[in-house]
C-alpha cells in the first residue's frame, strides 16, 4: 500500500498474502469522498434482517401504548436502544397460507407464495435483501451476506411436502435461485477478509499464522503514522475487534475435539454455547459494516422446526414442541423466555452498532434492521399480527421510540417496500404490497 499526504479514498484496502483488509471510515477519507457514498453529508445506507422462528408470546411482547416509555418483559433487553427502535403491530403474510413452518420462513423476505413441491422445481420470489443488494451492494466487496446458526440441508423434503430450500433459505436472488446461508464463523471470517486460492489454501494460510493481521503490520504502522489521533484510535478499535473475533474462532475450533455431545444442528468447530455462537455472528456483521465490505445482511437466528433446547435460560424443552402451546400458561412462559433470550442477543448487537462511530453518527444511525418472524401464533401456524421490530436508521429519518399499530391485515410487504425506499431502492410495488407504511420515518431528503 502506498500512502501519500492526500486524503485517503473510501475504498482503501491493505493487501497482504491471501488476504485483504478493508478499513473503517476515517476522518482522513472524508475530503476525498465528499462526492461518494459514505460521508457525513451522504452516509451509507445499510439494510439488515434477522429472522426468528415459530412466533412469539403476544401478551409479553406487545406494548400497551404508542410509545416505548415502558418496555414489555420480552422487549426489556432493548432499553438502551429503544429511542432507535419501532415496534410494528398487525402486519401479515397473506401469501404464506396455508400456514406452515416452511412458508413462514420463505415468506418473511419475499412476501411471495411458495410453489408446493417436493422437487427442484421450487418457485418463490426475489427477496427484499437481494433487491437491495442489486442496487446498494454493487460497490462493495460482497453484494450481500447470508448467515444462519444451523446446518441447513438444501435438498429433500423437510415438512408438509415442501422442498427444504423454502425452510432453510431466507434469501433468493431470483424466484428459482435460493441462496444458502453460512453458519460457520471461520468461513464467514474468510469471506470477509480472505482472498485468493482455494478454500483449503485459505484455511491453511490463516492457520499458519497467529493472526490474519500479522501480515499487515508494516502497512498498519505506516497508515497510523499518516492519520490523526482520532483515526488512529478508530483503526486500533477496528483491529482489536478483528483480533478478538479471531481468538474466539480459534478457541471454538480447539474446543470442538473435546465436545463429546455435539449439537447435530451446529457445524463442527463453532462455539458450543448458542449465545457465544450468535454473538460471533453478530460481531462479524459489525465488522462487515464497519469495513464497508457489505451493506446488506440476512441472518436466520434459528430455524423453523428447531428442536434446540435452552437450559441456560430455564427452558430444557425443545423449541418446536413448546411452540405448540395451546395457550398453556407454562409453555407460553417458556416461549416468552426464548423470545427474550433471542432479543437480548439482538439488543447487544444494536448497542455495538450504536457504540461504533462513523462519519457524523454511528453505524446504527446509518443502518436499518428488521427483526421478526413470519409466524404469529405458533400454536395455530398463522401469519397475522407478526412480531416485527425496526431498529436504527436515524440517518434515514427513522423516528424511533414508538409502537405503531396498523390496520389488521396490513401486508408485511408494505414495510419491505418502505425500507427499500429508505435505502435508495425505489419500486412501484413488492410482493402483495398495497402501499407503504406511515409514521415510521420523517419526511427527510435522502
Amino acid at each position: 500500500m502506498i500512502i501519500t499526504k492526500k486524503a485517503l479514498p473510501r475504498r482503501t484496502f491493505l493487501k497482504g498474502v491471501q488476504a485483504t483488509l478493508a478499513l473503517p471510515l476515517l476522518d482522513a477519507m472524508i475530503p476525498a469522498a465528499t462526492a461518494l457514498a459514505n460521508t457525513p453529508a451522504k452516509p451509507v445506507r445499510r439494510l439488515g434482517y434477522v429472522f426468528i422462528p415459530m412466533g412469539y408470546d403476544w401478551a409479553r411482547w406487545t406494548p400497551e401504548g404508542p410509545t416505548l416509555d415502558k418496555l414489555t418483559p420480552i422487549l426489556s433487553p432493548l432499553e438502551k436502544v429503544k429511542n432507535q427502535l419501532t415496534v410494528v403491530t398487525n402486519l401479515e403474510l397473506q401469501n404464506s397460507y396455508p400456514g406452515t413452518h416452511d412458508t413462514s420462513n420463505s415468506g418473511f423476505l419475499s412476501a411471495a407464495y411458495a410453489k408446493h413441491t417436493e422437487s427442484s422445481d421450487y418457485f418463490l420470489g426475489t427477496t427484499a435483501d437481494q433487491i437491495a443488494a442489486q442496487k446498494i451492494g454493487q460497490d462493495t466487496q460482497l453484494p450481500s451476506l447470508e448467515l444462519s446458526m444451523d446446518l441447513n440441508p438444501l435438498a429433500g423434503v423437510c415438512n408438509n411436502g415442501y422442498a427444504c430450500v423454502y425452510q432453510n433459505c431466507l434469501s433468493w436472488s431470483s424466484p428459482t435461485t435460493p441462496l444458502p446461508s453460512e453458519a460457520h464463523p471461520r468461513i464467514v471470517f474468510e469471506r470477509l477478509f480472505g482472498e485468493g486460492g482455494t478454500t483449503e489454501e485459505r484455511q491453511a494460510a490463516l492457520k499458519s499464522r497467529a493472526s490474519l493481521l500479522d501480515s499487515f503490520n508494516e502497512d498498519i504502522a505506516r497508515l497510523k503514522g499518516t492519520v490523526g489521533v482520532s483515526d488512529r484510535a478508530r483503526v486500533d478499535q477496528y483491529l482489536n475487534s478483528i483480533r478478538e473475533i479471531e481468538r474466539q474462532i480459534q478457541r471454538a475450533e480447539a474446543a470442538a475435539s473435546d465436545n463429546l455431545f455435539p449439537d447435530l444442528d451446529r457445524p463442527v468447530g463453532v462455539p458450543a454455547s448458542f449465545a457465544d455462537h450468535a454473538k460471533l455472528m453478530f460481531d462479524l456483521q459489525v465488522l462487515a459494516f464497519q469495513g464497508d465490505i457489505t451493506r446488506v445482511v440476512s441472518f436466520q437466528l434459528t430455524r423453523e422446526l428447531s428442536n434446540r433446547t435452552y437450559p441456560e435460560i430455564g427452558v430444557p424443552d425443545p423449541h418446536h414442541p413448546t411452540s405448540h402451546h395451546g395457550n398453556d400458561p407454562e409453555k407460553l412462559a417458556k416461549i416468552a423466555k426464548i423470545n427474550t433470550f433471542h432479543l437480548s442477543l439482538f439488543a447487544e448487537f444494536l448497542e455495538k452498532l450504536k457504540a461504533t462511530p462513523e462519519g457524523d453518527g454511528t453505524l446504527l444511525d446509518h443502518s436499518v434492521y428488521l427483526y421478526g418472524s413470519g409466524m404469529g401464533n405458533s400454536s395455530l401456524h398463522d401469519h397475522v399480527n407478526l412480531p416485527i421490530l425496526v431498529a436504527g436508521g436515524t440517518g434515514a429519518g427513522m423516528k424511533g421510540g414508538q409502537h405503531i399499530r396498523y390496520q389488521d391485515g396490513t401486508p408485511l410487504a408494505n414495510l419491505h417496500l418502505t425500507l427499500l425506499d429508505r435505502v435508495g431502492v425505489q419500486l412501484d410495488g413488492f410482493g402483495d404490497s398495497n402501499g407503504t407504511v406511515k409514521k415510521l420515518f420523517s419526511p427527510v431528503a435522502l
